[in-house]
């Protein structure tokens, strides 16, 4: 096979380089299942790799792009075969193996999702990462008891991939949504998707005491800091909020008194280790229940492979609403 095009990170003297140059299969991580590569999206952890604005990746050089989505070229297990559509989110890539900025990806069996029934590469990856984030986000609140009919769901970085989506998803399920968001723009888009009501993060006083007003029965929370802190405190007796994301603050300042005076639970996020028997389970949630009704207004942008590298800035800038979905070949 000819060489193939494929979006590369280096680390040179503590700098990070990045940038398209060819690949050979060779060059590629190990693994069972060879994928011809149709689509990906843009992550702001994708951003944070190709920038060094983060440490992101474990080792170099990788391909970046922790999403993909495109037909099996090559298989060596049976549960896989040539021509079939799929899918990988998370899994390690762009972190400690070869992701999907590149035309092919040889990836593990055990990481590698059928395409779930209503779904192509391209909407598959307008979901991405992200969107599993926020679908497992809900799953692990449900699991905890958050049941429709309790009281409003609020979504912190409502404008972002994980936040929109997930904003999409609760008003599907029948959850009155309050998007918390620093874009006052956004606020037609955001109610637009289904949120009934939309908070300006910079009109928020978040005080100090240790408990507030109940009025959440459940959260989505990209932000971390004050704004986590200020939902923990607000929580409806039994009510969870589920942390994806730090895009304020990794910190987290709160007493105990949420957790033993009203049963709050604080529900963590990490959708890269998700097993895989739950991975599956939840992309059949994504593919029903789940399903959002407004992607094609989540996806803002969608880009060819060749405008990849020009795009990380707007993410690490804030300037991004919604998902970008790249088209790699």
């Amino acid at each position: 096979m000819s060489p193939f095009r494929a979006f590369r990170i280096h680390q040179e003297d503590g700098k990070i380089r990045a940038g398209f140059e060819p690949l050979t299969l060779e060059q590629l991580s190990p693994g069972e299942v060879l994928v011809q590569v149709s689509h990906s999206g843009i992550n702001y952890k994708d951003a944070l790799a190709a920038t060094g604005k983060g440490r992101i990746l474990r080792r170099y050089p990788l391909v970046g792009g922790i999403d993909l989505a495109g037909v099996v070229e090559h298989s060596e297990v049976p549960a896989f075969k040539a021509g079939d559509a799929v899918l990988v989110t998370g899994g390690g890539l762009s972190e400690t193996r070869d992701g999907g900025y590149a035309e092919y990806a040889r990836v593990p069996a055990e990481v590698v999702i059928p395409m779930p029934a209503g779904f192509d590469a391209a909407s598959a990856m307008a979901i991405g990462t992200a969107g599993f984030a926020a679908a497992l986000a809900i799953d692990h609140m449900e699991r905890n008891g958050l049941a429709p009919g309790q009281g409003p769901v609020a979504v912190s970085g409502a404008s972002g991939g994980v936040g929109s989506i997930g904003i999409d998803m609760l008003a599907t399920r029948g959850y009155p949504v309050v998007a918390i968001t620093g874009k006052p723009g956004s606020a037609a888009w955001l109610k637009s998707l289904g949120a009934s009501e939309v908070l300006l993060r910079g009109e928020i006083e978040f005080g100090e005491q240790p408990l507030l007003a109940a009025r959440w029965a459940g959260a989505i929370d990209n932000a971390g800091g004050p704004l986590l802190s200020w939902l923990l405190r607000a929580l409806l007796p039994g009510g969870s909020v589920a942390s994806v994301g730090l895009a304020g603050s990794a910190d987290l300042h709160c007493t105990v008194m949420p957790f033993i005076l009203r049963g709050a639970n604080l529900l963590g996020v990490g959708s890269a280790g998700t097993p895989r028997a739950a991975r599956e389970g939840l992309w059949r949630r994504i593919s029903s229940d789940l399903k959002p009704r407004h992607l094609d207004r989540i996806v803002t942008r969608t880009l060819e492979f060749a405008q990849l590298p020009a795009a990380f800035d707007d993410y690490i800038a804030g300037r991004i609403s919604g998902r970008t979905v790249v088209r790699i070949s």
